[in-house]
């Protein structure tokens, strides 16, 4: 994973001991470099042991942190003593980064409580959070008040923190391609541009025709369209697919992906049902799977919510998200479901990926004219599971979250499938329907809800409830 930039203030105050704040910066610095973060901090000869006390302490770190605030995507806040807490709120709000914080303090040793070695960093801690609320910054915390950051469960936090940092950055200068009209029948994908451009969500509209007409006009002697079927039979097995769908596929498969280059964007959402079918003649979904395996996540029925919330797991989990279907029950048992759409999902949910048909939609259009949709199921594996939505009514932006696992149960159907088991999942249900969210969710092989939680609650300002 790409190496990530944390700003680093060490928060000092004078009558503590010198050590600690020496041993600190050597002991943050090992830690960091360990977990592939760089860190940017003071150096020991620009304040004193570079740790930040007064505002000219405070005014240094702000200045180095402004001059790499393009890189910086969070500060950590380290107190190997009590810390001068109007140092470090005043370090922050005069670099407005706007980023992440977290909060970190030394434990004190029980036989370490005299003048010459207490730290102090419990009560500390505590009235740097105060001044940070005072100013209105928003900060991140330890589960424990007190960590060393040689323990295991303090990187673990901090790794955990740099997803949050991640997803906060991405989500605030994300640029979103919506193709085609949203199907008619699909009043459930409505979004409010506003509201997502408000959060610093871009929205870049594209009419469906603009796409079929470049494919269109794309031949199979073309070289670009020779390699974009390269790569797509090197993908997955073609299976009983025409080379005519085929070529089909590839020729659409180069148009979307100038279109994403050309417009600098993030994810796409697409439309599907039927239009492409009934005037181009395949279907997308292998070209969308395709985006999405390499972490440029693509939803279909111009979803575009959907697809942002794929992008948002992506980032937190460092790993490919589907957009889902909450489709079926599995038999009476109420804590399972079947998760189910026509065929888009990464390659990583499919091992056994082949590009065939829709037969559902083939009943409409023709089955002939569904070819490029995937047909796969996925084994047991962890489950994040959630979707962000545009409450147009309230003005905001909500979603909701949570953690279960998909299962090796028994399931004999077609398309992109699996079999999930969430706890209480009757009361998610509930919650889903009753607060107008839509019959798509989001799935990602991992365990983020909290990351996520964190990202969009704390930093984004969003409403969010987590199963």
């Amino acid at each position: 994973m790409k190496q990530l930039s944390l700003g680093v203030i060490i928060g000092n105050r004078n009558f503590f001991p010198d050590s600690l704040v020496e041993l600190a910066r050597v002991e943050i610095i090992e830690v960091l470099t360990k977990m592939n973060i760089k860190p940017i901090l003071l150096d020991s000869n620009d304040t004193k042991l570079g740790g930040v006390e007064t505002f000219g302490d405070a005014q240094k770190c702000a200045t180095l942190f402004r001059q790499h605030a393009d890189e910086i995507v969070g500060v950590l806040v380290v107190l190997p003593n009590f810390g001068d807490e109007k140092g470090v709120a005043d370090t922050l709000k005069m670099a407005n980064l706007n980023v992440p914080v977290l909060i970190q303090g030394y434990p004190d040793d029980l036989n370490k409580l005299d003048v010459a070695r207490r730290r102090d960093s419990w009560c500390g801690k505590i009235s740097v959070c105060n001044n940070l609320y005072q100013y209105g910054i928003k900060f991140s915390l330890t589960s424990q008040h007190v960590v060393r950051p040689s323990d295991a469960s303090f990187q673990q936090e901090l790794k955990d923190f740099m997803a949050v940092c991640r997803v906060v950055k991405g989500l605030k200068n994300v640029r979103i391609g919506a193709i085609g009209a949203r199907p008619t029948a699909f009043n459930t994908v409505r979004y409010s541009e506003k509201i997502l451009q408000r959060n610093g969500i871009s929205v870049v509209t594209c009419d469906l025709s603009e796409i079929l007409g470049k494919a269109n006009k794309l031949t199979k002697d073309d070289s670009v369209v020779k390699e974009r079927l390269e790569k797509i039979t090197n993908y997955a097995k073609t299976g009983k697919t025409p080379s005519e769908a085929l070529i089909q596929i590839a020729k659409l498969d180069v148009v979307l992906n100038d279109f994403m280059a050309e417009n600098v964007l993030d994810a796409t959402a697409i439309q599907c049902w039927t239009s492409l079918q009934q005037n181009y003649g395949c279907n997308v979904c292998t070209s969308m799977s395709m985006m999405s395996e390499n972490m440029l996540p693509s939803a279909c029925e111009v979803d575009v919510t959907g697809t942002l919330s794929m992008y948002a797991m992506q980032l937190a989990s460092g790993s490919p998200s589907a957009l889902v279907d909450w489709n079926n029950n599995y038999a009476d048992d109420e804590n399972k479901c079947v998760l189910f759409h026509c065929g888009n999902w990464a390659k990583s949910f499919l091992p056994d990926i082949e590009i065939s048909n829709a037969p559902i939609l083939g009943t409409t259009v023709g089955v002939e004219n569904t070819y490029g949709a995937l047909d796969g199921r996925t084994p047991a594996m962890p489950l994040t599971y959630g979707r962000l939505s545009t409450d147009d009514s309230k003005g905001i932006i909500k979603a909701y979250i949570g953690e279960g696992d998909l299962t090796d149960d028994a399931l004999n159907t077609f398309g992109n499938r699996a079999v999930a088991k969430i706890p209480d999942l009757q009361k998610l249900m509930q919650y889903v329907c009753r607060n107008g969210f839509e019959h798509h969710v989001v799935m990602n092989a991992s365990k983020t809800a909290g990351i996520l939680k964190e990202a969009f609650e704390n930093y984004m300002g969003w409403e969010v409830y987590q199963h």
